[in-house]
């Protein structure tokens, strides 16, 4: 096997792990990621390219090249598996199961992010709504945000969910030109992280706050859509 790399994806181009341009063996064809039943047993073959990209920090399957009879027999064995009623009951099962995971994740969730924001008794209100929008922001499968990890506890999870919302709502982070200088960004990020708990921290001891504060803004505006 050799792993292919898409290093400018605009050109379609692919790099081993060389950096020599490669082209796909004749009678090869392109399997995108999507459907995992299907690649398992297009790899389990042991005849293919696997390409992959980088997003950020992180190397994400683009797809697999592999011999189309290769592809196209686990398509119809993966098709023949998923009609019998064994399977849609298996996947019925699994789907009610893991909603029921989703659903007592959120209510955890919820409860530890209002947990963090301890807001005084008279923001309360701004509180619930708050660690509401927050949980709906940082919870949903496959988001990619902090409050999928199992590898943080979920007390820290809640606390990067709040800093990560309110640098993208309560800030100019989004419309922010940071220069491409190493550590920049974390220090942008860092020095917003900072004020945004200053402004929460005026929530928890009940300070009074002006209807300038963003933070105020900002939940009052999705106070007035939701109604």
């Amino acid at each position: 096997m050799i792993q292919c790399q898409i290093v400018n994806i605009e050109k379609g181009l692919l790099y081993d792990e060389y950096r020599n341009v490669v082209t796909p063996p004749l009678g090869w064809v392109f399997l995108p990621a999507g459907d995992a039943g299907i690649t398992r047993k297009v790899t389990a073959k042991k005849r293919y390219w696997k390409v992959v990209f980088k997003k950020g920090r992180r190397t994400m399957s683009k797809g697999v090249w592999a011999p189309r009879d290769i592809i196209e027999n686990a398509q119809k064995e993966v098709a023949s598996t998923r009609s019998t009623d064994t399977y849609k009951k298996k996947q019925a099962y699994t789907k009610a199961r893991r909603d029921k995971l989703q659903s007592e994740y959120e209510v955890e969730f919820y409860n530890t992010v209002k947990k963090h924001l301890r807001f005084d008794e008279k923001y309360k209100s701004m509180e619930t709504i708050l660690a509401a929008v927050i949980t709906e922001f940082a919870i949903p499968v496959g988001s990619g945000t902090v409050a999928r990890t199992q590898q943080i506890p979920i007390s820290e999870r809640a606390k990067k969910a709040v800093t990560a919302w309110m640098r993208h709502q309560t800030s100019n982070y989004d419309n922010m030109k940071i220069p491409l200088i190493k550590g920049k960004r974390r220090e942008v990020r860092r020095n917003i992280a900072e004020e945004s708990n200053k402004i929460l921290d005026k929530y928890r001891k009940g300070e009074s706050v002006s209807e300038n504060c963003p933070l105020f803004k900002k939940v009052k505006q999705i106070a007035q859509n939701k109604s």
